[in-house]
């Protein structure tokens, strides 16, 4: 089995990848980063066994993704009876996201993408 152009445009944003795009052309891409090429080599030799636990991470990580923007929906209650917003809720759904992708990135063997990074800290190399 393998994964279909869908899924692996999920695990590659999950994992924090910039878009593919058509195909390997321009200055982006797995011929310019060597992690990116690591997760594609990967992507496409994953054994079966290995394959479905990666279908378990998209499974839970497609549901923790959505459930980040329906936190927006109590933005603008505090307090209603005996129900109190949780102010932190969209920081906490967004850092468990975070915490599962960077798990599927843990179990494909690469290293977390540029989509990580601190925005306020830029590192060229």
């Amino acid at each position: 089995m393998s994964f279909t152009d869908a899924q692996r445009t999920d695990i590659r944003r999950f994992c924090g990848y910039p878009a593919y795009g058509a195909g390997a052309s321009g200055f982006q891409g797995w011929r310019f980063f060597q992690a990116y090429g690591l997760l594609e080599y990967r992507l496409s030799n994953l054994a079966p066994a290995e394959e479905s636990v990666v279908l378990q991470y998209l499974a839970t990580l497609t549901g923790l993704e959505q459930a980040v923007p329906g936190a927006g929906q109590n933005l603008d209650t505090d307090q209603a009876a005996v129900w109190t917003h949780n102010r932190s809720e969209v920081a906490d759904r967004t850092s468990l996201f975070d915490l599962w992708r960077r798990r599927l990135a843990a179990f494909l063997g690469v290293p977390p993408g540029p989509a990580f990074a601190d925005p306020g800290i830029v590192l060229v190399v």
